[in-house]
């Protein structure tokens, strides 16, 4: 897996936004992720295939239809090497600690 298609990938707020439907209904053909994008369809197709080769979305043919599918491994694994190997319980006392300082600083 390539760690820098993944990042590219999701360095666009469009992409991101398609990732998101897909992840709210997942299987929908290029019809139903033009929907409400306020882009071509060839803009949205060109998005979805930087997504395919950074393996973030996978396609399957059912008849006629082409349809789409997220696939959260790679953004998973993203995860367990830059999120997961720090220590969760001292980020969330560290962050409360942070708020509770600029509370008092600011009150």
């Amino acid at each position: 897996m390539d760690d820098d298609s993944v990042f590219r990938a999701l360095a666009d707020a469009n992409r991101r936004r398609l990732l998101d439907r897909l992840h709210a209904r997942n299987g929908q053909t290029l019809g139903d992720l033009c929907q409400g994008m306020k882009m071509s369809r060839q803009a949205v197709t060109k998005h979805l295939s930087i997504l395919e080769q950074a393996n973030l979305v996978s396609v399957r043919r059912h008849g006629r239809e082409k349809l789409h599918f997220i696939n959260p491994v790679p953004i998973n694994s993203i995860a367990e090497r830059w999120i997961g190997k720090f220590d969760s319980q001292r980020l969330a006392a560290l962050s409360e600690l942070k708020r509770t300082l600029e509370g008092k600083r600011h009150g």
